[in-house]
C-alpha cells in the first residue's frame, strides 16, 4: 500500500539507531520528502559529497536515549541545530528551533533505507563538479522550502 509520498505504508515504523546504539528511534510514517544537500557545511558533516535528509514531522519519531544537541547560524540567519549521540557523535537529526515540529532526520541511521530516494537536491551552487544528479530531480542553486508537506 502506498501513502500520498507514494511511499511504501506497511514498511512503517522502522526502526533507528546510532551507531554504537546508545540511541534509538522509531520512524512511525513515511517522511513529507528525502532531498540532498550540497553546501559546503554538509559537505563537512558526511564528509562525502552532500548529505541526506528526510523532513519529517515530530510526532512521527518516538526516540529512546540521551541525544546531545549543537547549534550554528545557517546562511539565511536562522539557526540550524543537530541532534546526535553522546556516545559516538552519530548525527540523528537535524531542525530549526524556531520550527521544532519539522524533523530533519539522517535516513542513513535507519535500518531499512529503502525510503532513501531523494526529490530535491540543494545548494547545487556548492555541489561537487563530478558527482551528477540523476534527470527529472528539482535542483535549487541554494537552500529550498522544506516545510511544505510535512
Amino acid at each position: 500500500m502506498q501513502d500520498t509520498a507514494g511511499q511504501d505504508s506497511s514498511i512503517y515504523p522502522i526502526k533507528g539507531a546510532c551507531q554504537c546504539g546508545q540511541v534509538r528511534y522509531r520512524l512511525l510514517q513515511a517522511p513529507a520528502m528525502v532531498v540532498c544537500c550540497h553546501c559546503k557545511e554538509c559537505q563537512k558533516l558526511s564528509t562525502s559529497a552532500f548529505s541526506i535528509t528526510a523532513v519529517v514531522k515530530r510526532e512521527h519519531l518516538e526516540f529512546e536515549g540521551k541525544l546531545q544537541h549543537w547549534e550554528r547560524p545557517a546562511d539565511s540567519g536562522n539557526i540550524n541545530a543537530a541532534a546526535f549521540c553522546p556516545g559516538c557523535g552519530n548525527r540523528i537529526y537535524h531542525y530549526d528551533p524556531q520550527k521544532p515540529d519539522v524533523i530533519k532526520l539522517k535516513p542513513s541511521t535507519l535500518e531499512n533505507t529503502d525510503i532513501i530516494k531523494p526529490s530535491k537536491h540543494l545548494w547545487v551552487s556548492e555541489k561537487q563538479n563530478w558527482f551528477e544528479i540523476p534527470e527529472g530531480v528539482e535542483q535549487y542553486s541554494k537552500q529550498a522550502d522544506l516545510t511544505e508537506k510535512s
